[in-house]
């Protein structure tokens, strides 16, 4: 082995050795100094699965305010959760409350997820815009309470 390689490959564990150790140490300080409110269990109001019969699994369920909605792709096509106009080709497809922001998650392949929370409360009606025909499904967003 020639004396340039042999440094080469030396530098490079070397470098990694280093690296390696204040990687430890950056994340074990950010452990450290986070607040321990931080640490919440981030679980959704509500789940919703996508079929591969082009459908939601829950055709209406009910959050509060300030709640989030995961939406995860079971089947093995392309999905999407829109509630969007600009993405709509039918009217009927979907509904806003008054002052609601629309979304739109893009394509989901099989196994990814998409999360919303809403802020707003009223009748959210969304689909799928590969399959807007015949997937469609509604989320009623209730005022939390001791609003």
């Amino acid at each position: 082995m020639s004396m340039i390689s042999f440094r080469a490959v030396f530098t490079g564990r070397a470098v990694r050795a280093v690296l390696g150790g204040l990687g430890g140490l950056v994340l074990w300080m950010s452990l450290i100094a986070a607040p321990a409110v931080a640490q919440t269990s981030g679980a959704p109001a509500a789940t919703i699965g996508m079929t591969n019969t082009l459908s939601f699994t829950k055709d209406t369920v009910r959050v509060e305010v300030g709640e989030t909605v995961r939406w995860k792709n079971n089947s093995v096509i392309v999905h999407t959760v829109t509630a969007d106009p600009e993405e709509a080709t039918m009217d009927e497809s979907m509904r806003l409350p008054e002052g609601a922001a629309s979304f739109h998650s893009g394509n989901l392949e099989p196994d990814e997820t998409f999360e919303y929370t809403f802020e707003t409360p009223g009748r959210y009606r969304y689909f799928c815009v590969p399959h807007e025909a015949a997937m469609r499904a509604t989320v009623i967003v209730e005022p939390a309470e001791g609003q």
